[in-house]
């Protein structure tokens, strides 16, 4: 190895680094994939603590027990998540056929007016149920394991709920545990890690609550002056797509604006495309710098590259996890960056110091 430059020492170094936690990385997302329902519960467990210790705080300095307060919790939970969802299913059922034929019949004005010969709704159609003749087989025994995976995920959201049960019970407890699973002499600099990590996902979790909020009664209420039909329906579904970033926001203002143009026409779906837009730009210029100021900000491509690595790994739930763990590994590396970088400056300050009277004393004896 002394007989290559530096330079390539170095670059060797960098690469048996990089291949090194590349490794790493990839053995701890297999195991992740393998053990998911173990762990995508553990991870929405997480996601609801961060979002929900505010208000067990408030329960606590309120002189409730912890674990009444956390039971409080998680009721309040489940009767506002209860709630929500009976008011959004209520809404789809009375306007679902409404929504489906408005786009079916905005799908049949863009096949007319721009498919080419051979690409109506017809032939789509036909070809659809082509598809599935050939595929029938399949698609039996595929209803099957549809009912087994909704049954997985039921378990998964009861386990999850659990969790965050015990997470916000036993939260005073955390630091404890970090200090105590932590090398000996890396306690302090894991602990801050691990706040930091916890504070990037729980301003993401709550700016992006608040703001899916905002951007539905915005919406919703949008669409109700140009009397859209379903207009409830669509403001839910911004509301659950606020929390994929960029793609969320561009399928569900698109359904909206379709739904728009089939049912009430051009000049209605400008209308609800303007409305749309207004909505997106009040975020991005206003909403996203006050609510999300103590997120971790990461750039665009960024947070598009993780959507994309999320989606690939766990699908929908990989997409809707992908952001607040990216924002929790840069919160790890920006302290880490704090640490380390403010004791590399201070030793070449302190070398320099010492560097200073050597050299004078040097010049002087000379």
């Amino acid at each position: 190895m002394q007989l290559l430059p530096g330079p390539v020492r170095r670059f060797a170094a960098w690469c048996a680094v990089i291949l090194l936690a590349s490794g790493v990385a990839y053995v701890a997302i297999r195991l992740c994939v393998e053990f998911r329902t173990a762990v995508t519960p553990a991870l929405l467990a997480l996601l609801g603590t961060a979002l929900l210790r505010p208000l067990h705080a408030r329960l606590v300095k309120a002189h409730v027990q912890r674990s009444l307060a956390a039971g409080l919790t998680c009721a309040a939970v489940l009767a506002v998540v209860g709630g929500a969802v009976y008011i959004v299913v209520s809404a789809l059922v009375e306007t679902g056929d409404q929504i489906v034929a408005s786009l079916r019949d905005a799908a049949q004005g863009i096949a007319d007016h721009f498919g080419a010969a051979g690409t109506s709704l017809e032939d789509v159609a036909s070809n659809a149920r082509e598809l599935l003749g050939k595929f029938g087989g399949t698609a039996a025994s595929g209803v099957v394991t549809g009912i087994s995976v909704v049954g997985e995920m039921i378990a998964m959201a009861v386990l999850a709920l659990l969790l965050v049960f015990f997470f916000l019970r036993d939260s005073d407890r955390a630091v404890g545990t970090v200090r105590a699973l932590a090398p000996p002499g890396a306690a302090d600099t894991v602990e801050a890690m691990a706040r930091r990590a916890f504070g990037a996902v729980e301003g993401f979790m709550r700016g992006t609550t608040l703001i899916a909020l905002i951007d539905a009664l915005c919406i919703t209420v949008g669409l109700l002056v140009l009397r859209v039909p379903g207009a409830v329906g669509l403001g839910a579904l911004v509301f659950v797509g606020a929390y994929i970033p960029y793609l969320g926001a561009f399928i569900s203002g698109a359904v909206a604006v379709l739904v728009a143009l089939a049912d009430r026409g051009f000049v209605i779906a400008l209308w609800a495309l303007g409305v749309v837009l207004a909505v997106q730009v009040l975020e991005g210029h206003v909403l996203q710098p006050m609510v999300q100021s103590r997120t971790v900000q990461m750039h665009p491509a960024v947070v598009l590259l993780a959507l994309t690595a999320g989606a690939s790994v766990a699908g929908i739930l990989g997409m809707l996890l992908a952001v607040p763990l990216t924002a929790a590994a840069f919160g790890i590396v920006h302290e880490l960056q704090g640490r380390y970088g403010a004791a590399g400056s201070g030793a070449s300050g302190a070398s320099g110091k010492a560097a200073g009277p050597g050299s004078s004393s040097g010049a002087a004896d000379s």
